[in-house]
């Protein structure tokens, strides 16, 4: 699964747009509300029926306001967001990833209402998870209204654990890497990456950075708000990475991909996977035995989730933000979210929905804990980072991780293309 970062391009082009007059749809004759919604493609079949059924369902309760779908591919997508926002052509919704180099850019371009009111009116804040809540309140107010969150954790090999005379899951870091060397000396790989998409390995780096700069610190680094050169945690984090590259990755990771390198877990010759909830379909698909598989959270010490996600936001020049909130209500109320559950993610944003007990599987189980115990969400660097700082980000990480650039240099070349291009 891979996310879109935003290009500097189109930021400044959406920046440029948000200070032009318009936006919004307009009333229709009749006293009909035609809401223009923005989304990006949902590639389940499932999903699509769901999202259909939720619009047919809306406007049968509500005849008075009509919701025009506009679903379009990634690259379209953001586009069309970047020509239109700020003008007469801009939706009154639109859907989108909501880190800060994504999402967060057309908050800071104003182009997004805060739903301050509208949280108070609806009752939101007390509707949605702490982790879904975190990615729309880190501006200050609230931007966008969360539907779709994904978590990512460490699957493990339960046989492979046993193996290496692993009895507990890792609390900490510093158990993680004592697991993985054990599982070394037993001759097992501990853990799978497939280097060649970049993001895979990524997910690595972006833990121990949590886990060893601590939460507010990892805020500040992917903000700009903190030097990447001066912190001791970061040179600690590209130094881990280096080791656990060296050490504990499966052999020819950098010229593999990460479908390639989940085989190897599939098939039982690597003991971890760091992997999002989207991963216990795959398991079942490939008919592994699900008593043998487990899960637990990344072990950073925050108590924060480790995932990403999509926020549904709505146009500051919207002529129709109360037909719009009244909609996203809708849309992500109790009864909305119990009956797709599943279909969008394995958990909803709203902490009222359950999993069906009677569908549960020990992996469900075990990610519904997961998701109620997280503190707030530290998101993937290609959803902090816009595109250029992700690619440098990524370069900077494969050198490490390759034995091609010593780690007390990381920070400091990272933090160089960073001022650059400021």
């Amino acid at each position: 699964m891979r996310l879109f970062a935003k290009a500097a391009a189109a930021v400044a082009a959406v920046a440029l747009l948000a200070g032009c007059s318009g936006g919004g749809s307009s009333a229709s004759g009749g006293g009909t509300t035609t809401l223009e919604w923005w989304t990006i493609n949902l590639t389940a079949p499932a999903a699509n029926e769901a999202v259909n059924k939720i619009i047919a369902d809306f406007q049968k309760e509500n005849p008075d306001i009509k919701i025009k779908l506009t679903p379009r591919a990634v690259d379209a997508h953001k586009d069309a967001l970047r020509t239109a926002i700020g003008t007469s052509a801009a939706p009154d919704i639109y859907d989108y990833w909501a880190g800060p180099g994504l999402g967060g850019e057309l908050v800071k371009a104003n182009a997004s209402a805060d739903l301050t009111e509208y949280y108070k009116q609806y009752k939101w804040d007390e509707r949605f998870s702490e982790a879904a809540l975190a990615p729309v309140t880190q501006y200050g107010g609230y931007h966008g209204v969360p539907w779709k969150l994904n978590g990512e954790a460490i699957y493990y090999n339960k046989k492979l654990f046993a193996q290496a005379g692993i009895t507990e899951t890792p609390k900490t870091l510093d158990e993680l890497d004592a697991a993985a060397k054990k599982l070394k000396d037993a001759g097992i790989t501990p853990i799978q990456f497939g280097g060649t998409v970049n993001w895979h390995v990524m997910r690595l780096l972006d833990t121990f950075l949590e886990g060893k700069c601590g939460s507010e610190k990892f805020d500040k680094l992917v903000t700009k708000q903190a030097n990447w050169g001066q912190e001791q945690c970061v040179t600690d984090s590209f130094t881990e990475l280096q080791k656990w590259s060296k050490d504990y990755f499966n052999s020819g990771f950098i010229g593999i991909n990460n479908d390639e390198s989940s085989a190897l877990f599939y098939g039982g010759k690597a003991a971890m996977a760091l992997e999002g909830d989207w991963f216990n379909a795959s398991i079942e698909g490939q008919k592994m035995n699900l008593d043998d598989v487990g899960v637990f959270s990344l072990p950073t010490g925050t108590n924060r989730l480790y995932g990403f996600e999509q926020a549904q936001y709505i146009t500051k020049d919207s002529k129709n933000k109360d037909a719009a909130a009244k909609f996203l209500d809708y849309f992500t109320s109790k009864a909305v979210q119990q009956e797709t559950l599943g279909l969008f993610a394995v958990q909803s944003v709203n902490k009222e929905v359950t999993p069906d007990a009677a569908k549960a599987t020990p992996l469900t189980t075990a990610w519904d804990g997961i998701f109620k115990d997280a503190k707030g969400l530290y998101m993937n660097n290609d959803q902090n980072l816009n595109q250029s700082q992700t690619r440098e980000y990524w370069r900077i990480q494969n050198l490490v991780a390759t034995g091609g650039l010593d780690p007390k240099q990381a920070g400091a070349d990272m933090q160089k293309f960073l001022d650059s291009s400021q």
